[in-house]
């Protein structure tokens, strides 16, 4: 994207207006659907699925090759990563357990000096659909070099539940950033004073609660303080398929067990299994920057906490600061042994970067964003109960 030379030497990420004008330009482009201004959020795009799933053998990574390239290479057997491929234009199902590689309705022809990021959205982590963005010639997911020109493709597995998708449906997003423009320790606790990120009950976080490294943490909230004393959700792990196009549609029970608080407030973890949970805290995004919750493991490496993901401008904040934060939802799942967790345990990190722009709109229910006021929230598919 060409910049004005007052904003040549300047880092952010792309708002909303910018990843218009990058749409106009074709510097984000569809050759089979047209890119909807619906698509378009504060900070991030909507990135949608093609017409065709591949099933394939196993997860890889292109490194100096073509993606497609990459999918047809035979081995010593004679045989390639796809086991079959399948139209999806009208629908198809993706197995629980089976990986799949989705060429994306989007592509990209990124200018020098702006680099592209991808995460799950909000509803794809919730229903534990493992997702991550391949480009060309890459050797990591998610991340899209700069000045990067060519196809978009999607891996997705789903861990939890069967799923039924479609083409045009979007389970990842794409935010553009110039330059690194994450907040160093000392910014992030001088903006908490300033606009107080982190709010517990009624009352902001002071300084020395704040903890701060490399990012901000937030801990768990297992106090089941409401009147049914739920504290999050497990997966079922025999259930029917979840069709991602539908909305308020599915009975919570037939698909997850409650969890309730105990008299020590700690829940032991089961070994891959599958919870929701919630912070203790309630986050706030200013609308001049954007956040992203990064997949956070214990040392012991026993943990995964989250799956990363974005928090748009505004996101418990309003366009003006009338909201007073909003809790986030924690996708959690650990492995090889069971893991005991307790009430107000450390347990996610967010770093936050600044926008080259305030964004003309902000997160929150005007644009249709779903989980401003959330509290322990499972994805949209579900009746609230």
């Amino acid at each position: 994207m060409r910049m004005s030379m007052k904003k040549a030497d300047e880092c952010g990420v792309l708002s909303c207006q910018m990843i218009r004008k990058a749409v106009q330009k074709k510097q984000v482009f569809s050759k089979t659907l047209a890119i909807e201004d619906c698509q378009v959020q504060p900070a991030s795009l909507d990135l949608r699925l093609g017409s065709k799933a591949y099933r394939l053998v196993s997860s890889f990574l292109p490194e100096n090759r073509d993606v497609m390239d990459k999918l047809y290479t035979q081995d010593v057997y004679g045989s390639d990563l796809v086991m079959y491929e399948t139209d999806i234009s009208e629908g198809g199902i993706l197995e629980k357990g089976h990986v799949y590689l989705i060429p994306l309705a989007e592509e990209v022809s990124l200018p020098p000096g702006i680099r592209g990021r991808a995460n799950p959205k909000s509803t794809t982590g919730r229903l534990d659909i493992f997702a991550r963005v391949l480009t060309d010639r890459s050797a990591r997911f998610d991340d899209i070099a700069p000045g990067y020109k060519g196809r978009l493709y999607l891996e997705v597995m789903p861990r939890s539940f069967t799923i039924r998708i479609k083409e045009g449906l979007s389970l990842v997003q794409l935010r553009l950033i110039s330059g690194e423009c994450a907040l160093a320790d000392s910014k992030l606790k001088a903006l908490h004073k300033d606009s107080k990120l982190l709010f517990n009950g009624d009352a902001h976080l002071t300084s020395d609660e704040l903890k701060v490294s490399k990012g901000l943490f937030m801990s768990v909230d297992l106090s089941g303080d409401g009147p049914d004393g739920i504290i999050g959700y497990k997966s079922k792990r025999n259930s029917h398929v979840v069709d991602l196009t539908k909305r308020n549609h599915y009975n919570i029970p037939d698909f997850w067990e409650p969890l309730r608080r105990n008299s020590k407030g700690t829940l032991i973890l089961e070994p891959e299994d599958f919870y929701i949970l919630s912070s203790k805290e309630r986050i706030r995004v200013p609308p001049r920057y954007a956040a992203e919750m990064i997949a956070y493991e214990a040392g012991s490496g026993e943990l995964r906490t989250h799956y990363a993901g974005f928090f748009d401008p505004g996101f418990g904040f309003g366009a003006k600061g009338e909201v007073k934060g909003t809790k986030a939802v924690l996708e959690v799942r650990a492995h090889d042994v069971p893991f005991m967790i307790a009430d107000g345990q450390t347990f996610c990190k967010l770093y936050f970067e600044k926008m080259l722009e305030v964004p003309e709109k902000v997160y929150g229910p005007r644009i249709g964003s779903s989980y401003q006021y959330q509290t322990i929230t499972l994805s949209k598919q579900f009746k609230n109960l």
